[in-house]
């Protein structure tokens, strides 16, 4: 692919802001109830048309998580994002809620995924754990955004950021532990930093960790993802996936995989499904159903929205994850040092899988049970959720009323063995007498 294929995009985006401007004149003019066309098949035509057109060619910038209210002690309690902890490459919002819960109620931060979209991904994640968590996420920040003279972004770092978080937020307030949730990709770095601070008994590792769809071991069930990875080598994806941030980003000059590569890539994989989605918004929108047409906006708002990625994390990720399965043969380090499972003891672990995951393959997250194998049994959940896909497992009304349960379960035992003075040691014991 041309090296300067970045640039290329950039100014075919430029070349066409006057054709969405026109269309976007067009939209409003069909659309105006002064308009006599506005109710006619042919206008609402050419209004369809223009709004689709301005659609696919704009630029869908970071969306807001939007929380305003959530459900505690019975009423409802006003939201507000904090950030709580921050470095160049990410930062951690808060959803502090506006009342104190009537019981002590743990700390949960979500590790939001680094692969393309937004944290905001993760809205109906978060939702489902306001009323019952001191909810806290990862906000990581788009590479083309982040001055090159700020330094480099690796998988190292990556690891390092979480082993920073889980020490700036320790066991909350009320003396309840730092539990974790992992949606996809962050899955591997997550339970490596867990292993990274069991390894040097550092106290302020978290309690639990939640495995969501993760690429833990790739050779099971392998997926189109996993078999492209395995196919092309890594070398393949430095040739034909980096490039450099053009003038004026911040980032101008930073290696990055841009955001509009992914998104091809995510739109190439179900393109059929991608193509009839809009056609149905063009004839939602003509007959003029206004639920349907919205419904449409609100979910390709939050998925045509993308981000650049470090290209130093992103080769790295494709290295040790998808090609040479490091983190499963024992062969993964962070700074030198081996990033061994078995160091892990004291942390819980659950994890969550999707019958139909064209991502991440059945098993892929379930191998994290395997290989942590000093964590009691006692402490050990998996769930696999039937009829749900990648997106599925950690959103939509499966998650809400199955998944997000079940999460909510295993961080309760956990939180309870706690109080009962259940140490590790304790725990493996009693498992070992069941």
């Amino acid at each position: 692919m041309n090296r300067y294929s970045y640039h290329m995009y950039e100014m075919a985006h430029a070349a066409l802001a006057p054709a969405r401007a026109v269309s976007d004149a067009t939209r409003f003019f069909f659309k105006s109830p002064v308009n006599p066309f506005a109710h006619t098949p042919f206008g609402r035509n050419v209004a369809a048309s223009a709004e689709l057109f301005e659609r696919l060619t704009r630029r869908y910038g970071k969306p807001n998580f939007g929380f305003e209210t959530t459900s505690l002690n019975g009423q409802r309690v006003e939201i507000t994002e904090n950030v709580v902890w921050e470095k160049p490459f990410c930062r951690v919002i808060h959803f502090a809620r506006s009342a104190k819960a009537a019981k002590p109620q743990p700390s949960l931060l979500i590790v939001a995924p680094l692969s393309g979209h937004y944290a905001t991904l993760l809205r109906g994640t978060v939702e489902a754990f306001l009323p019952h968590y001191e909810v806290y996420i990862t906000d990581w920040t788009d590479a083309r955004m982040v001055p090159l003279a700020t330094g480099s972004f690796d998988l190292d770092d990556y690891i390092d950021y979480l082993m920073e978080i889980f020490q700036a937020l320790g066991p909350n307030i009320q003396g309840a532990g730092l539990h974790t949730l992992g949606v996809c990709q962050p899955s591997v770095p997550l339970i490596a930093a867990i292993a990274r601070m069991e390894a040097e008994n550092n106290p302020l590792s978290p309690a639990s960790m939640t495995l969501m769809g993760g690429p833990i071991d790739t050779r099971r069930s392998p997926t189109a993802v996993n078999a492209l990875a395995q196919e092309r080598g890594t070398e393949w994806f430095r040739r034909n996936c980096i490039f450099s941030v053009p003038f004026p980003y911040p980032g101008f000059g930073r290696k990055v995989y841009p955001g509009f590569l992914q998104l091809s890539g995510f739109m190439a994989m179900n393109l059929d499904r991608h193509v009839n989605a809009h056609v149905d918004m063009f004839k939602h929108l003509v007959k003029g159903d206004g639920d349907s047409a919205e419904k449409h906006r609100e979910f390709y708002d939050e998925y045509m929205a993308v981000m650049d990625l470090s290209a130093d994390y992103y080769m790295q990720t494709i290295e040790n994850v998808f090609v040479l399965h490091s983190l499963p043969k024992g062969e993964m380090k962070h700074r030198g040092q081996p990033v061994d499972l078995t160091a892990i003891r004291r942390a819980g672990l659950m994890t969550v899988e999707g019958e139909k995951d064209d991502i991440s393959g059945v098993g892929q997250t379930y191998a994290a049970q395997e290989l942590c194998v000093n964590i009691p049994e006692s402490r050990k959940v998996h769930y696999l959720q039937n009829g749900v896909g990648h997106y599925g497992v950690f959103n939509g009304s499966r998650y809400r009323s199955e998944i997000a349960p079940r999460i909510r379960d295993f961080i309760s035992n956990l939180e309870q063995d706690a109080a009962r003075g259940m140490t590790p040691s304790r725990l493996k014991l009693a498992a070992s007498n069941d």
